[in-house]
């Protein structure tokens, strides 16, 4: 599962991943992290199993939680240039014998390399 934590001014100085793998035994895997003195915004992966608890402990720490439900897409305006196949790190991106581009959206890691390389802005996070 994937989860996005938001960290104030006070959690971004606490070492959250950290105790919460200790806390809960679980492999907390950071996806991708844009964090500075004042805050924090972090997308982790966590085993399923696993998610309820980490959820808990790190929300328990004072940190903002939210599951991530919803991958990336994309709207009728992509023209199939294959930018996007070329800077995916997990081959979220493949092109289909009729040399139009598919998604595998369950690989998926929400890094935005594709959205910020697409010349007719056809891909996005949905809200």
């Amino acid at each position: 599962m994937l989860l996005l934590l938001r960290f104030d001014a006070k959690t971004v100085r606490e070492p959250i991943i950290s105790i919460t793998a200790i806390k809960t035994g679980a492999l907390i895997n950071i996806l991708r992290a844009d964090v500075g003195a004042r805050r924090g915004e972090i997308i982790v992966e966590v085993p399923d199993e696993k998610a309820k608890e980490v959820e808990k402990t790190i929300a328990e720490m004072g940190v903002e939680v939210h599951e991530i439900t919803k991958t990336i897409a994309r709207n009728d305006n992509c023209v199939h240039c294959g930018l996007c196949v070329s800077i995916c790190p997990t081959e979220v991106f493949y092109i289909n014998g009729d040399e139009k581009i598919e998604l595998r959206v369950e690989k998926c890691i929400h890094c935005g390399s594709c959205i910020g390389v697409c010349p007719t802005n056809a891909l996005y996070f949905p809200i």
